[in-house]
């Protein structure tokens, strides 16, 4: 027999026994589709975060206020109104920073003639273009004279220059914000979700000054509700920390008992626990795939050693018309291979769609790549020939008389 006739006779035997054969493919199905998924949604999650990290910026800490405490009550987080736009001035001179940017952020209407929408506005300086990383597709940024002036100009993401102005272009125009008129000045570069959980395509920047003037009314006029901060790099991120405490408790003249009034948190650390997540869920999927191959294989070795003892009579009569030892090896072995491969290759569009749910329910962008579905026929392959060859071994050295007497 050639290679092509002993793939016909394992399809033919398997699809003499068609439930038996599905029910055999089912657990390397899951495992194929496991393995598959594990090696996509770790490589997804690390290409999010990385993507992630270039679009909010490099070695960053943001310092937001510390909690207000009242009568020995400590209230949430955020409520001491402790920052100002001088403490962000001062943190700019900092000899292991690369700049601070101060800012304001609140709901508001925003409208364009018959069109409006509830969003997010955030009132920033102009450094936080740099340290965010956020580009302009068109038009410009606000410029620091246009804070001093408490300029009334904004700087929009695309979904939201397509939602309001999707026959025209946006710049130039103007929008309301709770209707206070913002002339549009530039157009937002990409889109997506980012760590804040907020959406680039849906930001709407204003100058902080003109948000504290024109929206977001306090008895603290000159205080911020967080400021983002640059660290040099990421060596000197601890330093960084340490020098910008210093500051504000001198500034703030806190006493050495007294507690702080600010909090300062690490994005690199959310970085982190976000890989964290993604490979204790990729080992998760690995784990279980591991498994239902071993499962599997052994499913596919209990199956073969009953077809051996089934096709007895079948093998004695192969062997007596000159078929040789390694033939009928060849043959059972082939049939445990092709049961792996088929229940892998539905294991891979099984992955596929999988992958397509997890895309359309979350922000990771999973993709099935081509190395993946190599390894997972790889994995398929090994379990065939690993779980099989016991059976067709077997097979292979009963003797043609024995089996052409067996009943």
């Amino acid at each position: 027999m050639n290679l092509i006739q002993i793939f016909i006779e394992a399809f033919r035997a398997m699809n003499a026994n068609r439930l038996r054969t599905a029910l055999t493919m089912l657990g390397i199905v899951i495992g194929i589709t496991s393995v598959v998924l594990m090696m996509a949604v770790g490589q997804s999650a690390r290409n999010f975060i990385d993507k992630e990290l270039d679009t909010l910026g490099n070695n960053l800490l943001i310092v937001s206020p510390g909690a207000k405490r009242a009568q020995g009550v400590r209230a949430a987080a955020g409520t001491a109104p402790s920052l100002t736009l001088e403490d962000a001035k001062a943190m700019n001179d900092l000899p292991s920073l690369n700049g601070a940017a101060p800012s304001l952020t609140g709901f508001f209407q925003i409208s364009v003639g018959n069109e409006n929408s509830s969003n997010s506005v955030q009132g920033i300086t102009s450094e936080m273009f740099a340290l965010r990383n956020w580009k302009i597709d068109q038009g410009n940024y606000f410029s620091d004279s246009d804070i001093r002036a408490a300029a009334r100009m904004a700087v929009i993401g695309k979904k939201i220059a397509e939602q309001f102005f999707y026959k025209t272009n946006a710049l130039g125009q103007f929008i309301r914000i709770n209707g206070i008129p913002f002339q549009v000045i530039g157009i937002l570069e990409g889109e997506g979700r980012m760590f804040d959980g907020g959406d680039l395509g849906e930001l709407v920047l204003i100058p902080i000054t003109a948000a504290r003037a024109s929206l977001i009314r306090s008895p603290f006029p000159r205080n911020v509700q967080s400021v983002l901060v640059q660290a040099k790099d990421s060596k000197s991120l601890k330093d960084a920390e340490l020098d910008i405490a210093e500051l504000l408790r001198d500034r703030h003249r806190i006493r050495t008992d007294q507690v702080d009034d600010f909090r300062i948190d690490n994005l690199a650390a959310f970085a982190e626990a976000g890989a964290k997540i993604s490979a204790g869920l990729a080992a998760m999927l690995g784990a279980i795939g591991a498994i239902s191959l071993i499962v599997g294989g052994i499913g596919i070795m209990n199956i073969m050693l009953v077809s051996v003892t089934e096709r007895t009579r079948e093998i004695g009569i192969r062997m007596a018309i000159g078929a040789k030892p390694h033939d009928i090896l060849w043959q059972f072995l082939t049939e445990a291979v092709v049961i792996c491969l088929v229940g892998g290759a539905f294991g891979v569009l099984l992955a596929t769609g999988g992958a397509a749910l997890i895309t359309a329910q979350s922000p990771l962008e999973v993709l099935i790549s081509t190395k993946s579905m190599i390894i997972a026929f790889g994995f398929a392959s090994f379990i065939g020939i690993f779980f099989g060859l016991y059976p067709a071994r077997r097979a292979s050295r009963l003797l043609p008389v024995d089996c052409l007497r067996y009943e």
